[in-house]
């Protein structure tokens, strides 16, 4: 792939990932959509057709189903993705849950745990 296009498609993924996060924070009104919701990438294919948004969910009731009905909600977010960037096709999304913000916490809670217990050394 030549890499214009690499850049072009950098391009739309950042505007991508800009308008999709304010949509699902400040326009999506779905009361089962709990918890705060970061898009933390955003993959599309080089013929804009699909588009993986992977997505961190923190502080959700359940997140399984915050994620199921964000999945469910992605005829308003390409609707409103259409308006906002003016792309050939809008692409379908796809999200995908990122677990890697969850994992990161939980590591640094056990080095947290390591390093109250561990003794200091005596030099």
């Amino acid at each position: 792939m030549p890499k214009g296009n690499n850049n072009k498609l950098n391009r739309i993924d950042e505007e991508l990932k800009k308008e999709l996060s304010n949509i699902i924070n400040y326009d999506l009104k779905n009361p089962k959509i709990t918890g705060l919701i970061s898009i933390t990438d955003v993959k599309t294919t080089p013929d804009l057709r699909f588009c993986r948004v992977y997505v961190s969910i923190l502080n959700a009731k359940n997140t399984k189903a915050t994620l199921s009905n964000l999945k469910k909600s992605t005829g308003f977010i390409r609707t409103e993705i259409a308006k906002r960037i003016n792309l050939r096709t809008t692409p379908e999304f796809i999200f995908i849950l990122d677990e890697t913000m969850e994992y990161g916490a939980k590591i640094d809670a056990i080095l947290g745990k390591i390093m109250k217990d561990a003794k200091p050394l005596d030099k």
